[in-house]
């Protein structure tokens, strides 16, 4: 399995929306491809140093070139998760730094995420879901990090022992941290303008605890289905 590459560049290569370059190592010329912004980047150089995902497949192998180890490993990482291709992991490295994506995955962040060409809602979410907690240790140090709980707390109108209450109910029904997150930011647009057209009707503040409750669960059953 190749990991890392030292040689000199032969040429640059497109081929549809795939490109790429030419490594000359030890007379063997490896087609290696890359993101966008690693191709600018190596424009004016000769001599090059790649850390290498190699991929192999029944009619050959393909070769995935990165700057450095940590955008290797992360796009190990992606492409781990279910539904997520290479060409997926390249659109995401392409349009983010390692630490941005990174930051999005673990903040459960789908609108930024989904950004990337070919990454739509549910890859975004299963990103988040399948990876947070491995890029939380791998990228953050937590005291420097804002938590998902902040996050949370941030996104949601409701006070923090309510907020509390709609947690640990959704926990109870066996639903994780982030999934929980990701439901509280989906639904945040239609109960937090709700509340704000109710607020003369002086609703209890149980009734809306109840009511974000029953609609995370609505939109959690929905995404499971």
């Amino acid at each position: 399995m190749i990991g890392w590459l030292q040689g000199e560049k032969i040429e640059l290569w497109k081929q549809g929306a795939r490109e790429g370059v030419l490594l000359n190592c030890g007379g063997v010329g490896y087609e290696i491809q890359l993101t966008p912004n690693h191709l600018r980047n190596i424009q004016s150089q000769n001599t090059l140093i790649i850390w290498i995902h190699q991929i192999n497949r029944e009619d050959g192998y393909s070769l995935f070139g990165f700057p450095n180890k940590e955008d290797r490993n992360l796009f190990r990482a992606l492409i781990g998760v279910s539904g997520v291709g290479p060409q997926i992991g390249l659109a995401l490295l392409a349009v983010f730094t390692s630490n941005e994506l990174a930051q999005a995955i673990t903040h459960g962040d789908i609108q930024t995420l989904s950004k990337a060409q070919g990454v739509g809602k549910r890859t975004a979410e299963r990103l988040a879901l399948e990876l947070r907690s491995k890029l939380s240790e791998s990228f953050f140090n937590p005291n420097q990090e804002r938590t998902l709980k902040q996050v949370d707390m941030e996104t949601s109108p409701l006070d923090p022992t309510d907020f509390q209450e709609l947690k640990e109910a959704l926990k109870g029904l066996g639903y994780e941290e982030l999934e929980i997150s990701l439901a509280i930011q989906a639904i945040r647009p239609k109960l937090a303008s709700r509340d704000k057209d109710s607020s003369t009707d002086q609703r209890s503040i149980k009734q809306d605890t109840d009511e974000w409750i029953r609609e995370s669960i609505k939109w959690l059953s929905k995404e499971a289905a």
